[in-house]
């Protein structure tokens, strides 16, 4: 099977179509899949549902998509660096679902293991447990958080092989890798593509069974926030 594109266009052709709900990997801005962003801005595919992390800036990530109002939901942990997400989300333009980071995180892995639904302690007692199915275990009370399985997912790596198997840096490494995993169809941008055999087995992080198509990409690699002091 050949994964390998030469664009992230092509990587995504007959992917997409309205109303899909995509899982975008990245953190803050650190490996998000930018040039899969723009793809997906340009083909001109509305009412989506977005799970991410965060929702980039205003200008750049998922920001993008938010700009042209290609997005009908977020499914989001932190969304306090966009202000357009802001102005849209009050204006009631936008649908917001908050999951805490750790059972966003969960949600995306169960997804692409095969687990509908799972049990966890987090956001008893508030909001988030809200209309949620509760149980109690030893004692303890927990409510069920169902697994997310993406139409697609977009996710960006430091190095991939022509199989799609995935090395990421960092940070990178938060939420990919679990984006990755819920996708029905997968689709990895990378900064550097090698040939099979390149990769060191024992380091790969998403092995090319979840992906379905790859790319090389050029990258801007922002800074979301800096902060600096005298010298």
């Amino acid at each position: 099977m050949k994964k390998v594109c030469s664009s992230a266009t092509e990587a995504l052709d007959g992917a997409l179509k309205d109303g899909m709900l995509i899982a975008a990997g990245g953190f803050g801005l650190c490996g998000i899949p930018e040039n899969l962003i723009t793809a997906i801005r340009d083909s001109g595919v509305k009412d989506l549902t977005v799970v991410s992390n965060n929702a980039g800036v205003d200008d750049f990530g998922l920001g993008l998509l938010l700009q042209t109002k290609q997005v009908k939901k977020m499914v989001s942990s932190y969304v306090g660096e966009n202000d357009e997400f802001m102005r849209q989300y009050l204006s009631g333009e936008l649908e917001i679902e908050f999951n805490p980071q750790g059972t966003l995180a969960e949600r995306l892995r169960a997804g692409g293991s095969g687990i509908p639904g799972f049990y966890t302690k987090t956001g008893v007692g508030t909001q988030i447990a809200e209309g949620k199915e509760h149980k109690e275990f030893d004692g303890e009370t927990y409510i069920m958080e169902r697994g997310i399985k993406a139409d697609v997912a977009i996710v960006k790596a430091w190095k991939g092989d022509e199989q799609g198997n995935l090395i990421y840096r960092k940070a990178a490494r938060n939420f990919n890798p679990v984006c990755a995993m819920s996708g029905v169809f997968t689709v990895a941008e990378v900064e550097e593509l090698v040939p099979v055999g390149s990769l060191d087995p024992d380091l790969i992080h998403t092995p090319g069974i979840f992906v379905q198509r790859i790319l090389q990409g050029e990258h801007e690699k922002r800074i979301e926030q800096r902060t600096t002091r005298a010298a």
